[in-house]
């Protein structure tokens, strides 16, 4: 199948291998010409380990050349998504498959990526969402990973986890769009407060705390919005939620530390170097959680330290001394 892979960081790098090694035939588009001339030239990304590029993956610096690629994958930066989409949707023919890999929130009207492709694609388009703890540094070394195709057409999930699944690369699909989207960009905002306790010096029992009462807020908003709770207990929620906040892969855990430590969030996120996604998902959740009537008390602490500089130590406080209540009232599990 010959493939399109948008977005030559370090996950659509992954992503290329992957397929790659799975006997298809890819082509690697940056929006930079001085990247995909460098890629070329190196065929390595310092993040990767030293993981190279093998010689029949095309570089292409160029994402508005005519293809004629049977499926596209898009693992842009959530901030390039759109730009990228609008793009793409002049180039590839109408039969190609969709498959957004990227995580996030889109910025403006504050759609999930899957709605976005549509208003861009069409809805006869076939679209899936990929998503899971997955790493790129992993992925890229062959590393055991589980990740979860979800489309509204069974179909189209299925065709994806074909052409995805090898010996080390599993996939399972799901139809539910809503929550393996929302727990894919909602769990980087709770990486961001795992690093900023990290950041101030607290524990393991600290990540724990956040992790599980992350995990229901998420569920909250899921389930407003249409998801179902058992995809947040599965690999697009939980599992992806435990890899974020405690690997030394995460940028969301690393700048949070930076926070933690003192700097601002504009600082934190120059000093970690690329994409924080967790940034952008925090304002996300504030306007998805008033619009859906729900209270979300981490993600809104987010907000507060990342948008309107309060103190992580005073946030921190606040959460603890809220009103007491049981933990199973209103909680994903009941």
């Amino acid at each position: 199948m010959n493939i399109s892979v948008y977005g030559a960081g370090a996950w659509g790098i992954a992503l290329s291998l992957l397929l790659n090694e799975n006997g298809h035939t890819v082509t690697l588009r940056s929006s930079s010409p001085a990247l995909a001339s460098e890629l070329n030239k190196t065929r390595v990304n310092p993040r990767l380990g030293g993981v190279t590029i093998p010689a029949d993956i095309h570089i292409s610096g160029d994402i508005a050349e005519k293809t004629n690629a049977q499926l596209a994958v898009i693992a842009t930066a959530s901030t390039a998504l759109k730009e990228t989409a609008e793009q793409m949707q002049k180039v590839l023919p109408s039969d190609c498959i969709i498959v957004c890999g990227t995580k996030g929130i889109e910025p403006d009207g504050y759609m999930l990526f899957s709605e976005l492709l549509r208003n861009i694609f069409g809805d006869k388009r076939g679209i899936s969402v990929l998503s899971g703890p997955a790493h790129a540094e992993e992925v890229a070394r062959g590393l055991p990973t589980a990740c979860v195709a979800a489309s509204r057409d069974k179909d189209i999930a299925e065709t994806v986890q074909d052409i995805f699944m090898n010996d080390y690369y599993r996939v399972y699909t799901s139809d539910d769009i809503i929550g393996v989207e929302l727990g894919g960009a909602l769990k980087n905002v709770i990486a961001l407060c795992a690093g900023i306790c990290d950041g101030l010096g607290f524990g393991d029992n600290t990540t724990a705390m956040l992790a599980t009462r992350g995990l229901a807020e998420i569920a909250h908003l899921v389930i407003a919005l249409g998801g179902r709770r058992e995809t947040v207990a599965g690999l697009a929620g939980l599992g992806d939620l435990i890899v974020t906040c405690t690997s030394k892969h995460s940028r969301n855990r690393r700048a949070g530390a930076f926070i933690g430590q003192g700097l601002s969030a504009g600082d934190a996120m120059k000093e970690v170097g690329a994409a924080v996604e967790g940034y952008y998902a925090a304002k996300a959740a504030r306007i998805l959680s008033e619009r859906a009537g729900i209270n979300m008390p981490i993600c809104s602490e987010a907000y507060s330290v990342l948008y309107d500089g309060k103190n992580p130590r005073a946030a921190i406080r606040e959460l603890m001394t809220r009103t007491r209540r049981s933990e199973t009232e209103a909680s994903f599990m009941t």
